[in-house]
């Protein structure tokens, strides 16, 4: 399996499987890493560990169907069978979609379907889950499909939220499982045949 990875930032679940994969505890090949920001960690971290890397954004292709073809062209030509959102903070193409469809996944810092959709993303899931006196949160790894976090959930992972939390302190908490959800959803993705993948 060849995956490539979305990022806006640092890119903290691409991290992860990269690990993951150099441990030779995924048996997959990351190929590339684009990003709408040309200055996201996720890409100086990419190329360091020997992958191509994109800037695409809207003020480069500010059409939005022009985007889209633009990274269905950067996707296929680096082989890529699977894409990963890593912190990507823009809506994916219809192209994309279609290409990646099954095959592509994101990992969100809630138990979906609670504390996701627009305007629901990192520090402002956690200080929401907070705000509501949650007794637990999560991660949730999920397919991506038209719409922002509705995609079929694939798999999460629970984590208490404990008296005198902050948003850094529960932060830390669920990002901690979020690399081991995503490699694993991602190992199952990997012992699919392709046309079979979920």
């Amino acid at each position: 399996m060849k995956i490539a990875f979305l990022a806006s930032h640092g890119g903290s679940g691409m991290r992860a499987v990269l690990a993951a994969v150099q441990r030779g505890e995924l048996d997959a090949r990351a190929v590339l890493c684009v990003s709408n920001n040309s200055l996201s960690p996720a890409l100086e971290h990419a190329r360091n560990a020997g992958l191509d890397t994109l800037h695409l954004s809207s003020r480069r292709h500010p059409d939005a169907g022009q985007l889209d073809a633009a990274m269905l062209d950067a996707l296929s030509a680096a082989g890529a069978d699977a894409l990963v959102l890593s912190g990507y903070m823009k809506e994916i193409g219809p192209g994309v979609l279609a290409r990646f469809s099954g095959r592509l996944v994101n990992v969100h810092p809630s138990l979906l379907p609670r504390y996701g959709g627009r305007g629901l993303y990192g520090d402002l899931v956690h200080a929401a889950v907070l705000a509501a006196g949650e007794s637990e949160s999560g991660a949730t790894v999920h397919l991506v499909e038209e719409g922002i976090d509705e995609g079929r959930v694939l798999a999460q992972t629970r984590v208490p939220v404990l008296p005198g939390d902050t948003v850094d302190t529960l932060r830390a908490r669920v990002m901690a499982v979020e690399g081991p959800l995503l490699v694993g959803v991602l190992r199952e993705l990997a012992r699919q045949p392709e046309g079979d993948r979920v």
